[in-house]
């Protein structure tokens, strides 16, 4: 407990710093988290703002605190922001018979939705969680408003891709979680972010942590046999938003063009200066990117 205590104080520590960078701001009225009981597992969710719903999914290793600098912004520009910790991540837990898979995380996300009396959102994925996104369209189009792409992709993995994600849950299982933090902050942050504000990479790093050695692998398995998704994108009839870093490593940009070119109406936005984890290392351009897209679609 006392090593719990111990961590959540450097998360807020970690948080508040990159606030004194200009990245968060203060917490609005109205936020409220819990746990909900679904499919098994014990998921974390944080829900801010009263407006139009819209469920934020993180990537992999992370927790629902990478829109955290997001939250706040899109909830005084009238939206609802739901983030959820995917099962293993963050605070969610999941039990051992099924501690993730592409077709769990986007059922979990589904049924948070129903225990949260959300019948439709805006639903954003960022890297992983555009392949979960992709999978609740699949499944369950008629509970989206509208769709938004962080730092993603739509393609399947490559042979050197899908290693790369099997290293990483051997490296997982073998030395844990906090192994994979310098393996990840490489391409989650700039060079020159990780140089000049050291609290970002100390923040994502303390939530990469947080993941069980479980969750590591299930979500790394996730990314390396993820179903081809271009198909999916020629149905896709809701507003689209695409976010993507211009110094993404991991996907680079163009693969979000080639979203943009199948996915009929999509509006692509580049942010400068950002990698792999564009909303939280510019979170300003960010917030005003999806503010300005959803205003334009009505998605209020």
């Amino acid at each position: 407990m006392n090593q719990f205590r111990l961590s959540a104080a450097l998360l807020s520590l970690a948080l508040g710093a990159s606030a004194l960078a200009g990245g968060s701001t203060p917490a609005t009225p109205g936020m409220q988290s819990g746990f909900l009981n679904v499919n098994g597992a014990r998921i974390h969710y944080v829900s801010q703002g009263t407006g139009t719903p819209m469920l934020l999914l993180h990537g992999y290793p992370l927790s629902g605190e990478l829109f955290a600098r997001n939250r706040d912004a899109l909830a005084r520009a009238g939206y609802r922001v739901i983030t959820v910790d995917h099962r293993g991540y963050g605070q969610s837990t999941a039990p051992t018979s099924d501690p993730g898979s592409l077709q769990t995380y986007a059922s979990d996300a589904l049924a948070v939705m129903d225990q949260l009396n959300v019948p439709k959102a805006i639903i954003g994925g960022m890297s992983m969680g555009g392949p979960i996104a992709f999978e609740m369209w699949r499944t369950a189009p008629q509970r989206f408003l509208g769709l938004i792409l962080i730092d993603t992709i739509a393609n399947p993995a490559g042979i050197v891709e899908q290693h790369i994600w099997k290293g990483m849950a051997t490296k997982a299982a073998t030395f844990g979680p906090q192994s994979l933090v310098p393996e990840l902050l490489k391409d989650m942050l700039t060079g020159q972010t990780r140089l000049n504000r050291p609290a970002d990479a100390l923040f994502l790093g303390n939530i990469v942590k947080q993941a069980s050695v479980a969750a590591d692998v299930a979500g790394a398995n996730v990314l390396a046999t993820r179903p081809d998704s271009l198909p999916t994108l020629k149905t896709i009839t809701v507003p689209t938003l695409i976010l993507e870093g211009v110094e993404d490593t991991v996907y680079p940009p163009e693969f979000s063009m080639k979203m943009m070119q199948n996915i009929a109406g999509s509006k692509l936005v580049l942010i400068p200066g950002a990698a792999h984890a564009a909303n939280f290392e510019k979170a300003s351009a960010t917030n005003q990117a999806i503010i300005d897209w959803a205003r334009a679609h009505n998605l209020r």
